[in-house]
C-alpha cells in the first residue's frame, strides 16, 4: 500500500467515526424503531448505499454514478425517516419535503452534467487506487450526513412543535436560496451551451453580482433548514447544528470555491476584461448593485 492509499484509508476510518458520533448526538430523543435509533439507522444506510455502488464502479472504473447516488441517498433516506418515524408532523414533513426537492434538483442537475461530458477528470487519478476511490464514496456519505443531518434530526424528534416564526422565516431563507441556486446554474448551463461563449467567462445575470451565486444559494438554503429545525432540538441534537457550518466550510474554504478560483485564475488569469470582473465581484456574497 502507498501513502496515498494509506492516507485514504485512514481518512475512510475518520469518516466513518466522525459519523458515529453524529449518528449518537442526533439519535438522542429521536424516534426507534425495534429499539434501535431511526436517525443512527438512516446515517448506517447512507453509508452501505455509498458502498454498494463502489462495488460495480470500482470494476468498471466510472465515476459516472457518483453524483446521482449521493442525490437518490438524500432522497431515499429522507424518504426512510418519515416512513419510520411515528407521528411526524408538519414540520418534519415539510422539511423532507425540501431535502427531496433540493437533491432531486441538484441530482439532475450533476448527472446530466456527467452524461454530457462523458466523466470527470477529478477521478482519473482515482479510479484505479481502490482505497483512494473507496474513500471518495465513504466521504460522499459523510457529506450526505453532515448536509442532511439537522432536517434529519427534526424529523425524528420526538418533541414536536406548530408551524411558528422560526418556520416561516426558515422557509423564506429556503426559497430565496434555492431560486438563486437554481437560477444561477440555468443561467451558466445557457451561457456554456452557446458556441460564441466558448473560452470566455460568465458574468452576467447572478454572476454579475457574485462571482459563485450558486454557492451563495447553497448556503442560504441550508441556513433555512436549520432555523425551521431549530425548535425541535433537546440535548444532543444541537451537535446537528453542525450542518450549516459544514456546507459553509465546504464551499468556501473546500472543494467549492477554492479550486473554481484557482482554475479561473489559472485559464483567466492576466486578460483586462477578467481582472476587472475579479476585482469588482464579490467572491460568494452577491453585491444589491
Amino acid at each position: 500500500m502507498n501513502e496515498k492509499s494509506r492516507k485514504a484509508l485512514i481518512s475512510t476510518i475518520i469518516a466513518v467515526v466522525v459519523a458515529v458520533l453524529i449518528a449518537l448526538a442526533g439519535s438522542q430523543g429521536g424516534s426507534r424503531i425495534g429499539g434501535f435509533p431511526v436517525f443512527a439507522l438512516g446515517v448506517a444506510i447512507a453509508f452501505v448505499i455509498q458502498w454498494l455502488v463502489f462495488i460495480p464502479s470500482y470494476k468498471a472504473q466510472t465515476e459516472k454514478f457518483y453524483d446521482l447516488t449521493g442525490a437518490l441517498t438524500y432522497i431515499s433516506i429522507t424518504v426512510f425517516l418519515v416512513l419510520a418515524s411515528p407521528g411526524v408532523d408538519a414540520r418534519g414533513m415539510l422539511l423532507a419535503a425540501m431535502v427531496v426537492l433540493w437533491a432531486a434538483r441538484l441530482g439532475s442537475f450533476l448527472f446530466l452534467r456527467i452524461s454530457k461530458h462523458g466523466k470527470d477528470d477529478r477521478f482519473d487519478e482515482l479510479k484505479p487506487d481502490f482505497f483512494r476511490f473507496l474513500n471518495t464514496w465513504t466521504i460522499q456519505g459523510l457529506w450526505v450526513v453532515l448536509t442532511a443531518a439537522l432536517a434529519w434530526v427534526a424529523i425524528t424528534s420526538d418533541r414536536k412543535v406548530g408551524l411558528d416564526w422560526f418556520f416561516w422565516t426558515g422557509l423564506l431563507v429556503w426559497l430565496v436560496g434555492i431560486t438563486i441556486e437554481t437560477a444561477a446554474d440555468l443561467q451558466k448551463n445557457r451561457f456554456k451551451d452557446d458556441p460564441a461563449n466558448k473560452g470566455r467567462f460568465i458574468s452576467t445575470g447572478l454572476w454579475s453580482k457574485s462571482r459563485h451565486p450558486n454557492y451563495f444559494g447553497e448556503i442560504t438554503l441550508w441556513v433555512g433548514v436549520a432555523i425551521i429545525a431549530l425548535p425541535v432540538l433537546q440535548g444532543w441534537q444541537w451537535a446537528a447544528l453542525v450542518s450549516p457550518v459544514f456546507v459553509a466550510l465546504l464551499l468556501t474554504k473546500g472543494s467549492g470555491v477554492p479550486p473554481l478560483e484557482k482554475k479561473a485564475d489559472k485559464k483567466w488569469g492576466g486578460q483586462a476584461d477578467y481582472e476587472e470582473y475579479k476585482k469588482n465581484t464579490p467572491v460568494l456574497v452577491p453585491k444589491l448593485k
